[in-house]
Parts: C-alpha cells; structure tokens; sequence
C-alpha cells in the first residue's frame, strides 16, 4: 500500500510513476460517477414529477440542492483533506456516497428526496477536490499534469455518454430510484482499488477545519438562491429580497473573516493571480450557461416530442461523443494557440450551438436540437480544459486543496446557479403558457401541478377528456419550447460575456510550446516520504 506523502518545496518536479498513471485511472471513476448522478437524473425528472409531484420549486431544490451542498462543502473539505489525507478523505467521501445513493433510490416523498440528496452533496464535496489535488501532487511536470486532466475531465464526458444509455435502459424497466443505485458499485471499486494504487499527500502546515467559515459559506449561498428563485417564481416580494440581502451580508462577513484568519478556509492571495481568478470566474460562468440549458433538454425530448428515456439517452449520444473527441484535441491545439484565442473562439462556437437550439421547429426539431447540442459541446471543451488546468497550475502544490476546492466550487456554483436562475426564469415562461390554457373546472391543486411542470401537465392531461387533455398538453409543450428557446438566449448572452472576459485577463499568457509545457521549479512541491 502506498505510504503517506507530506508536502516538500525543495526538489525540483519528477516525471510521475507507473504507479501514478494507474493511480489516475482510479481517480477518473468520481467523476465518472458525479456526470452519471446528474445526467440520469435530469433523464429521471419527467418521471419524479409523475410519481412523488413535486412543486416546481421543490423539482429545483431536487435538482440543485446537491450542488448548493457540494458548493457549500467543498473549501471545507479541501482543509480537511490537506489536514488527514487527501486519500483518506476521498475514501471516506466514497463510502458516504455509496450509502446516501441508497437512501435517494428509495426516497418516498419529494421531501425526502431533497434530503438524500443533500446528503450526497456533502459526500460529494470529499470527492471532486481529492482528486484534483492528488493528480496536482502527482503530475508534477506541467505536460503530465495537463495531460492527467485532460484525462479526468474525459472521465465526466464519458459519464455523460454512458448515463443516458444505463439510465434510459434502466428506467424502461425499472423506478426512477434505481438510478441512484448506479452509484454503489463505482464506489465499491474506488474503495478498493484507491487504497492499493493511490499514495496519500497531507500538508504538514495544512490550516485547522473551521466550521464557522463553512456554516457561513452554506448560508450565504442558500439564501441568495432561495430568493431568487422565489422572486422569478412570484415576483418580487419582500421575502425573498431580504433572503438575497442576508446571503449577501453573510457573504460579506465570510470574505472579511477569511481576511483576518491566520488560516483561512478560503485563501484570497490565491485570486492575485489573473489566470487564477479569471479562470474561476470563467468556469463559474460557462457551467452556469450550459446548466440553464441543458436542465430542459431531456425534458424536451421526452415531454415535448415523446421519446422513452432510452432513446432520448441515444439522442445525445453524439454531443457526448464529439466532447470525447475534442477533449482528446485540446491539448495538442493548446500547444500551437494561446488561450486568450482558442477558448474564447471555442466559446463563441458554443454560442451558436445555442442560436441552433433557438430554432427548433416541426419535424426536424430533434435533429436540430441534437446539432446544437454537438456544437455546443465542442466549444466549451478548450474552456473546461484549460480553465481547469490554469486554476490548478497557477497554484503551489501546497495549496492544491484549495485550489481544487476553489476549481470545484465555481464549476457546481455555476451549476447550481444555472439551475436555479436560468432554470427559474424557464419555469415561470412555462407556467404564464399554460395557465390560460387549464380548463376552469380543473381542482386547483391539479390546475397547480399541471402548471409547475411538463411532467405535471403531462400527467393531469391524462386523466381529463380527450379533447380537454389535448388543449392542455398541445398549450403545455408549446410553453415548454418556448421556455428552451429562452434559457439558450440567457446562456448563449453568458457565454459570449465570457469569451470577452477570457480574451482581456488572459492576453498575457503564451501558447503551452512557448514555455507552458516546461517545469516551473520556483514553488514546485515535490513529495517527500514520512
């Protein structure tokens, strides 16, 4: 079994093991198994609102509670792995998860599905920065370590190509709550194959775990979050603006505590670095893009054009496909172009994969909607990539808790975000087109559920009169396209902001060839046996 590391900044970087490249095949199945959690999922939401009809607002907290917690968790974790052992952490997160999948996939009520679920936010938060400190501490040559994350981040393209086939398969013949049993068993070979192949890194002088600071990092976060959502579902109301002023207070009083901390939770001297801090920034706003978007893909093709969840899994088999292939070009094009020009072109490609997804209409809607999704799958690549890349090198190897937590925070911020702005803004166009058209006999609870979701609608139309039933499904899928069409305007706006941010805070920063790919030894931290 591998023995335990601390953290050494006297030696020059070592061209990484055997043992290391093994190693980074076990760190591959987390993400693996995050991009399988939460692309089955959203294949699984037309039949959770069927079966436990959750409100739109709780089907959002379902679907984003798990990255608030992670969001939440995640400097909190980064400590605590710098402190008892990246390893161990990630193992531990490992086992969590494996028994919190097992509560989700037998949640009885939405309720209880929003706790499971938050449960395996918190498991998650252990998993995510591990990993990606582990292969900064591994991969020490700049190439290696570019080439072990290009890697890793393959790792969440193929989860997301095996998902919807596993899920669709699944859900054809079983409940919606074995999904989450796909977890269990990638667990169980993370456990066992992590102790035999991964070493352990601890830094000596790791910061103490501070609770408070992480109490306040959640709380800003949830409030900010529920107010918005409750403001795009209701309107502006004095709730939940003053929800968004308290998240926002506390925000401010974390950022002011972390100033003032001999060790802090969140170290701010990492965001002096421009790469660093517009490589975050970026990453945040990217995922928040493609989160509001892609939230209604899956719904589309199954509620709108009536596909069974195993064809809708076939149907983005492609986009799933062409990351996989672009993940395999970026770094060879990343040594050729510098990233101030091929992330914000490969930017400005996704954009129009969401002009695509605009379009959709009549009979070649699917095929058009699958176009989109290539595109725009292959113009976030060069950003996922070397966004990530640049946040963790721009680190000392000391600090890669932080900045993986850093790295890991932003990407489920922007997701979670996404979800809950853009995918609220989507909810309430959707439920303006279907309310006029419910019939005025309906009972107000059922007027409610058909109102607050597709799966909603889908399900109350079904017990109405033939012609009833059609006026309100024919209202619900035109209100549903038309709240698509106006979540890939939101994102392709964002994205575009983006690709201006990336082109002005990274002009500086040369192609990998031009010195990138070279081993900086000011600051390396090589690893040094107990």
């Amino acid at each position: 079994m591998p023995s335990s590391i601390e953290i050494d900044t006297a030696t020059t970087p070592q061209p990484a093991s055997r043992r290391d490249w093994w190693g980074l095949a076990v760190l591959v199945l987390p993400t693996v198994l995050l991009a399988l959690d939460m692309t089955v999922l959203h294949l699984a939401v037309p039949h959770l609102s069927a079966d436990l009809r959750p409100t739109s607002a709780q089907l959002l907290w379902i679907l984003d509670i798990y990255g608030f917690m992670i969001a939440g968790f995640l400097m909190t974790m980064g400590t605590l792995g710098d402190r008892i052992g990246r390893r161990r952490l990630l193992l531990t997160g490992a086992a969590a998860f494996g028994v919190a999948s097992v509560l989700a996939a037998f949640s009885t009520t939405a309720g209880m599905l929003i706790a499971t679920r938050a449960l395996l936010g918190v498991a998650g938060a252990t998993l995510m920065p591990s990993t990606l400190s582990l292969i900064r501490n591994m991969f020490q040559v700049d190439r290696e370590r570019t080439f072990a994350i290009t890697v890793w981040m393959t790792g969440f393209i193929v989860g997301s190509a095996i998902g919807p086939l596993v899920g669709g398969i699944i859900l054809q013949f079983f409940w919606w709550g074995a999904v989450f049993l796909l977890g269990v068993p990638v667990m169980l070979l993370l456990l066992v194959s992590g102790r035999l192949l991964l070493p352990e890194f601890r830094d000596a002088a790791a910061g103490r775990l501070d609770l408070t600071s992480a109490v306040m990092s959640i709380a800003s976060l949830l409030l900010v979050i529920y107010g918005l959502k409750d403001m795009a579902r209701n309107g502006v109301a004095i709730l939940p603006v003053l929800a968004i002023a308290g998240g926002l207070a506390v925000g401010v009083l974390f950022v002011r505590r972390q100033r003032v901390l001999a060790e802090p939770m969140l170290d701010l001297g990492l965001f002096a670095d421009r790469a660093f801090s517009a490589s975050v920034v970026a990453l945040l706003l990217t995922i928040m893009a493609l989160s509001g978007a892609w939230l209604m893909v899956f719904q589309y093709l199954q509620g709108v054009q009536g596909m069974t969840p195993l064809q809708a899994g076939l149907a983005m088999l492609p986009a799933t496909l062409g990351q996989v292939l672009a993940a395999l070009l970026v770094p060879a094009i990343a040594r050729r172009i510098r990233p101030a020009v091929l992330i914000p072109a490969g930017l400005l490609v996704a954009v129009f994969g969401l002009i695509v997804m605009t379009l959709l209409d009549g009979p070649g809607a699917v095929y058009l909607l699958i176009a989109g999704t290539v595109i725009m799958g292959l113009g976030v690549m060069p950003m996922t990539i070397l966004g990530t890349d640049l946040v963790i090198s721009s680190a000392p190897p000391a600090k890669a808790g932080a900045a993986s937590a850093t790295s890991e925070t932003a990407g489920e911020l922007g997701m979670a975000l996404g979800i809950a702005v853009i995918g609220s803004i989507g909810a309430a166009v959707y439920r303006r087109g279907t309310i006029s058209a419910i019939p005025a006999e309906l009972p107000p609870e059922l007027a409610s559920v058909a109102a607050d979701t597709l799966g909603g609608a889908l399900s109350v139309a079904a017990g109405l009169p033939a012609a009833a039933g059609a006026e309100l499904l024919a209202a619900a899928r035109a209100a549903f396209h038309a709240a698509l069409q106006v979540n890939a305007v939101i994102g392709a706006a964002v994205i575009v902001a983006t690709a201006v941010l990336i082109a002005t805070f990274l002009r500086h920063l040369p192609a990998s060839s031009d010195g990138a790919g070279e081993p900086d030894t000011a600051g390396i931290a090589a690893p040094r046996m107990e």
